[in-house]
C-alpha cells in the first residue's frame, strides 16, 4: 500500500519477487514509519520474528492467516517448541542460533504447525535483527516468496542506519562505482566472495582491478551505458577474487542518481538476490528510485482503478504486450487485453480483489498488440488509500527472477492432483486403513454403476467384490496396508446391475506426509 504524508493510501506498488517490498518513501518521517509497519503487518507473505531468547515478538497478518494463531496467542511464546514440528526443531534451532550470531540463512525449508495441527511448508530467510547501535536483538524470518520482508518502524536515524546496514549485510553482492568508474560501494557479501575488504576496494577502478581481462571491454560498455541512463539486466561477468579465483555473477547494472536526478554512478546487484536496489538516499530521491524500480522491473506489473481501467503499466508490461503506457492507460483491462474466453473469470478475480480478497498464482492469457497470446501467472493484490479504502488492484507476474520458487500453493496443487485422479481414463479406487472406500474416480463410477456418493465409506471387499474372491482380495489389501504392494492382481467387481467386471489391479500403499 502507498500512502502520502497524511497517511492516505494513494495506490499500491507491486514489485517482482526479486526486489525489496520497500514501500514507498516520499513521506515525512512519521508517515514513512507507519507505512513500513503496515507493510509488514499486511504483507502477502508470512513475516515472524523472535527476540534473543527465542520468543515470538513479530507475527504479521499473513502468519496469523496461515497458522491460525493470533498475534496475542503467538507473542512471547517460544517459536521452536510451539510452532515447529518435532522432527525439525533441532535444525530450526540451529538456524535461529546462527542468525543470533550474525549468520543469516537463505531459503531454509521448515514445517510450521498450525492451530488446527496441519503442516505448512515455508521457504524462509532467517535474518539477524539489530538495533540502531548494531547490537543483535533477535531474528526475523521472511518467506522466500517476498522481497525484503522485515520492515522496521523506526525513527529516521535508526531507519537510515538500518538501510545502510541492509546494504552492508545483504546476503548478496552489491557494489557500485562513481562517474569515474571508481568503487564507492562494496558490501560485506562482495568482500566475502572477492576476498577484498571495503577499504581495499574503495576508490579503485572497478574494471581494471576486479574484472578478468577477457571481459573488461564488454563490462566497461555496460557501465558506460548505465552512466548514460541505459541500464542492463542479467549481465554475466566474471569477478577476479583476491586469491585469483573467478566468481561468475549475473548482475543488474542500475544507474544511480542524486536527489536532482543527476547521474552520479552505477550500482550492481547480483540477480540471485531479492535485495535489488539498496537505498541510502534522501526521501525524495528514494521515492523517485522506487518509482523507477517499478517501471523498469524485469517483470510485468500492471494495475487498475475501481472502474477496471488501467492505471499502472510498467516497462516490462509494455515489452511483452506491445502496448505503450499511453495506449494502455485508462483502457478497460479485461475488455482490451484479456482473451474473450477468460474475461469472465479474470473479471471475477479483479472483482474479488476490489472486495479485498487477493488471488495468488492466477493464470491469465494476455493479448498483445500483435494479437499474440502471452501466458502469465499473476498475483492480484488489493490497492488501498490512506483510509484503507480500496482504490484498485495491482497484478504482479509470478514467473520472474526467483523463477523456480513456485511449486504452487497447496490448494492449487491438491486440486490439480484431484482432477487427474477423477478424470483419469482408468478406474482408480482406494480404501482407508479400515478397508472403507475413500477414493472412487469417474471411471470407476462408470464401470460399476455406483456413484462416488454411493461408494464412499462402504467396505470395499464385502460391498463390491464377488464372494469367491473376497478372502484373497482382502489379503492383497492387508499386504498393501503393511507396505507390501501387489501388481496385476485380477479381481472381479460386482456392478450395480449385478454384472461382473474383470479388472487387473495394482494395489499400491498410500502414505501421508509423514510416510
Amino acid at each position: 500500500t502507498r500512502r502520502d504524508a497524511e497517511n492516505k493510501i494513494v495506490g499500491v506498488v507491486g514489485v517482482a519477487q526479486d526486489v525489496t517490498e520497500a514501500a514507498q518513501h516520499d513521506r515525512a518521517v512519521a508517515a514513512m514509519a507507519r507505512e513500513l509497519r503496515q507493510l509488514v503487518d499486511t504483507a502477502n507473505a508470512p513475516i515472524f520474528g523472535i527476540d534473543v531468547n527465542g520468543n515470538v515478538n513479530e507475527w504479521n497478518d499473513k502468519t496469523v492467516e496461515i497458522t491460525g494463531f493470533s498475534g496475542d496467542e503467538a507473542f512471547n511464546q517460544p517459536l521452536v517448541e510451539t510452532f515447529i514440528v518435532p522432527k525439525l526443531r533441532q535444525s530450526v534451532q540451529e538456524v535461529l542460533d546462527n542468525a543470533l550470531r550474525g549468520r543469516g540463512t537463505s531459503n531454509y525449508e521448515l514445517e510450521f504447525r498450525t492451530k488446527s495441527n496441519e503442516i505448512r511448508y515455508l521457504l524462509v530467510n532467517a535474518t539477524t535483527r539489530r538495533d540502531a547501535e548494531n547490537n543483535i536483538v533477535g531474528v526475523v524470518g521472511v518467506a522466500q516468496d517476498v522481497t525484503e520482508a522485515a520492515k522496521h518502524d523506526r525513527a529516521v536515524a535508526a531507519m537510515a542506519n538500518e538501510l545502510r546496514q541492509l546494504i552492508d549485510t545483504a546476503n548478496a553482492p552489491i557494489f557500485g562505482i562513481d562517474v569515474d568508474g571508481d568503487v564507492n560501494e562494496w558490501n560485506e557479501k562482495t568482500a566475502e566472495i572477492t576476498g577484498f575488504t571495503k577499504e581495499e576496494a574503495f576508490d579503485c577502478p572497478l574494471v581494471s582491478t576486479f574484472i578478468v581481462p577477457s571481459l573488461r571491454q564488454s563490462v566497461q560498455e555496460v557501465l558506460d551505458n548505465a552512466l548514460r541512463g541505459r541500464e542492463t539486466s542479467n549481465y554475466e561477468l566474471e569477478f577476479r577474487t583476491k586469491s585469483n579465483e573467478i566468481r561468475h555473477l549475473l548482475v543488474n547494472a542500475t544507474t544511480r542518481r542524486d536527489a536532482e536526478n543527476k547521474i552520479v554512478g552505477v550500482v550492481g546487484v547480483a540477480q540471485d538476490v531479492t535485495e535489488a536496489a539498496q537505498h541510502d538516499r534522501a526521501v525524495a530521491a528514494m521515492a523517485r528510485e522506487l518509482r523507477q524500480l517499478v517501471d523498469t522491473a524485469n517483470a510485468p506489473i500492471f494495475g487498475i482503478d475501481v472502474n477496471g481501467n488501467v492505471n499502472e503499466w510498467n516497462d516490462k508490461t509494455v515489452e511483452i504486450t506491445g502496448f505503450s503506457g499511453d495506449e494502455a492507460f485508462n483502457q478497460p483491462l479485461v475488455e482490451t487485453f484479456i482473451v474473450p474466453k477468460l474475461r469472465q473469470s479474470v473479471q471475477e478475480v479483479l472483482d474479488n480483489a476490489l472486495r479485498g480478497r487477493g488471488t495468488s498464482n492466477y493464470e491469465l492469457e494476455f493479448r498483445t498488440k500483435s494479437n499474440e497470446i502471452r501466458y502469465l501467472l499473476v498475483n492480484a493484490t488489493t490497492r488501498r488509500d490512506a483510509e484503507n479504502n480500496i482504490v484498485g488492484v495491482v497484478g504482479v507476474a509470478q514467473d520472474v527472477t526467483e523463477a523456480a520458487k513456485h511449486d504452487r500453493a497447496v490448494a492449487a496443487m491438491a486440486n490439480e492432483l484431484r482432477q487427474l485422479i477423477d478424470t483419469a481414463n482408468a478406474p482408480i479406487f482406494g480404501i482407508d486403513v479400515d478397508g472403507d472406500v475413500n477414493e472412487w474416480n469417474e471411471k470407476t463410477a462408470e464401470i460399476t454403476g455406483f456413484t462416488k456418493e454411493e461408494a464412499f465409506d462402504c467396505p470395499l471387499v464385502s460391498t463390491f467384490i464377488v464372494p469367491s474372491l473376497r478372502q484373497s482380495v482382502q489379503e492383497v489389501l492387508d499386504n498393501a496396508l503393511r507396505g507390501r504392494e501387489t501388481s496385476n492382481y485380477e479381481l472381479e467387481f460386482r456392478t450395480k446391475s449385478n454384472e461382473i467386471r474383470h479388472l487387473l489391479v495394482n494395489a499400491t500403499t498410500r502414505r501421508d506426509a509423514e510416510n
